[in-house]
């Protein structure tokens, strides 16, 4: 198995997302690549994200990024549907070096790469996110998420 953190605007769709598709064996709401310190139940500078293991003989980094860009706005800075500020970026963050070099690449072979808006970083940090946002959209099927309900339901399996 292998982890890849996924950041493509609110957690609780991105994660009722990922989690179904084929290859994912577990997902955890977090965030990552802040400034390390939680100010009033708010991380400073953190992506919201998705903890992401695959296995990596079922699903690649190209897989992965070509499923994100099914759900976000490449082009939108700080911006996915109406969420709007830094921790709603999107990006992929990673501790291996070729799931980063794998995810630029997918990026550099899209004719639309020079205005594309989605980082590609290693992991610097990551904060679990707390249990409430676990699953959220699991727990409250009603609650707002940027990402239409046809998406979430695109790959689920039976």
């Amino acid at each position: 198995m292998e982890t890849v953190y996924i950041a493509g605007g609110c957690l609780w769709g991105v994660q009722a997302f990922i989690k179904t598709l084929p290859g994912v064996r577990s997902t955890e709401a977090g965030r990552a690549n802040g400034a390390g310190q939680q100010l009033d139940g708010e991380y400073d500078g953190y992506a919201e994200c998705v903890k992401t293991e695959f296995d990596p003989s079922a699903l690649t980094i190209r897989d992965l990024m070509g499923y994100l860009f099914e759900i976000i706005d490449p082009y939108s800075v700080n911006r996915q549907g109406g969420d709007t500020g830094e921790k709603y970026r999107t990006g992929i963050y990673s501790e291996k070096s070729g799931h980063l070099e794998e995810a630029e690449k997918f990026i550099r072979e899209r004719n639309d790469h020079d205005r594309i808006a989605v980082e590609v970083l290693p992991l610097v940090n990551y904060v679990r996110s707390a249990e409430e946002h676990q699953d959220r959209l699991d727990k409250c099927p009603d609650d707002y998420c940027h990402i239409p309900a046809e998406m979430l339901n695109k790959y689920k399996r039976i």
